[in-house]
């Protein structure tokens, strides 16, 4: 009972931060913080060094070799950033800016590209080209200088944490009918596999989109699936944004953000972002604003090992990162890390819907993720922030505990859905 009541009131904190008390003076609910336990990096229990040394560091590679090919295939749309980071080539985006700001970036060589206002998060951002012969790292701290009360940055890019790639001889799942949505997706196009027949709505955020996706499909099939793939939800209606469609630098923030905006302009309460990435204050600021509208938001850790550097959104305050498990409930070891883990799920051979007529045994954290979204969502089927801390509390006692006992930095509060995917 004390873990239940610590959760129910820590959430709110979690959701809206220090910087948001008008939010919190208006639920009325305490500022209590989860234990700084909770916060740290998770780490793998250490048996025999070398082989799991041996593995982080090919998922290491594995990263840097997909990155690598990514931007060397498409050098006309996508850079690195300083960080290293892949990103939309040549462009910064910017929160909070007004026309005095624009004038004055454009002094310094930054065009404006495009203004634009998410209607669903109140959001309102600008896009900038980076000056001729400038790098894009050295144009975003010029550009934060120059506009020292506005949140500069990349746009970023987000992979899918689990195997993908689009399926463009594939028909789109059949538009939803009636009734509200209290599931989202952000992630690939879903393919009309009769395991979601008639229950998914979908809208592209990207060139070409919506575009059928393996890992799309797969997602939303563990989401809202009944016959051969059964979901965590089965039945439910399932709002599905593509942030990738048929273009290369796909999978952006600011995507991301437009996607958010519209499934809350549509009272989503639980959406699923089984992508994965770096820091973005943009992004950092469409899902602050999702959240004080009452949704929450499940992510992925991803699939790049212990390694690697924190996986965002699941890193964020409030977003529930969850992580894999093998059928033994073991950790998946190519599990990434987040700055907390809340929950796990079965990760490896998950049976999920990967196009039109198919389906398969699948493995990755991708695939944990919605089933903890599910679950939730029966829970907490429509935004409410009062409704929060009870709806994440019942799925804390739902958890069965695995590792340390209470939660722990590998599993979190313990196993969701346990018998799910085919299990």
């Amino acid at each position: 009972m004390t873990r239940l009541w610590t959760i129910a009131l820590a959430l709110p904190c979690l959701l809206f931060g220090a910087t948001d008390q008008r939010v919190l003076a208006q639920v009325a609910l305490p500022q209590v913080q989860l234990p700084d336990a909770a916060r740290t990096l998770p780490t793998l229990p250490v048996i025999d060094a070398e082989p799991l040394i041996a593995a982080s560091q090919r998922l290491t590679q594995l990263r840097t070799d997909r990155i690598t090919a990514l931007v060397r295939g498409n050098r006309d749309r996508i850079e690195l950033d300083e960080r290293g980071e892949p990103a939309v080539r040549g462009v910064l985006v910017a929160s909070g800016v007004d026309d005095a700001m624009i004038a004055r970036a454009a002094t310094e060589g930054f065009a404006l590209v495009d203004r634009e206002h998410i209607e669903g998060l109140n959001l309102d951002f600008a896009r900038f080209r980076v000056p001729d012969g400038r790098s894009i790292g050295r144009a975003r701290k010029l550009l934060a200088r120059l506009l020292p009360d506005a949140e500069v940055d990349v746009d970023n890019l987000y992979f899918a944490s689990g195997p993908g790639g689009a399926l463009p001889q594939s028909a789109l799942a059949a538009t939803a009918v009636g009734g509200q949505a209290s599931l989202g997706l952000i992630d690939g196009g879903v393919a009309a596999h009769p395991s979601v027949a008639g229950r998914v709505e979908q809208r592209g955020f990207a060139k070409g989109a919506p575009l059928a996706s393996r890992h799309g499909t797969a997602v939303a099939s563990l989401l809202v699936g009944s016959g051969s793939v059964r979901g965590a939800a089965p039945g439910q209606r399932l709002l599905a944004a593509d942030v990738y469609g048929a273009d290369p630098a796909g999978g952006n923030a600011s995507a991301i953000a437009r996607a958010l905006g519209w499934l809350a302009q549509n009272g989503v309460a639980v959406t699923t972002i089984s992508l994965v990435g770096p820091d973005n204050k943009l992004l950092s600021a469409a899902v602050t604003r999702a959240q004080q509208r009452g949704m929450l938001i499940v992510a992925a850790v991803g699939n790049d090992g212990p390694a690697a550097p924190p996986a965002y959104p699941a890193s964020y305050r409030g977003v529930l990162a969850v992580t894999g498990v093998d059928a033994k409930g073991r950790a998946l070891p190519e599990a990434g890390r987040a700055l907390h883990i809340d929950f796990a799920a079965p990760g490896d051979a998950v049976l999920a819907a990967t196009g039109a007529s198919s389906s398969e045994a699948l493995r990755g954290t991708s695939f944990a993720a919605p089933l903890v979204a599910g679950r939730l969502a029966l829970r907490y089927p429509a935004p409410s922030i009062d409704r929060i801390g009870p709806a994440v509390a019942a799925l804390v006692m739902e958890a069965r505990d695995l590792g340390k006992k209470g939660r722990d930095k590998i599993y979190g509060h313990g196993l969701i859905c346990e018998h799910c995917g085919g299990r």
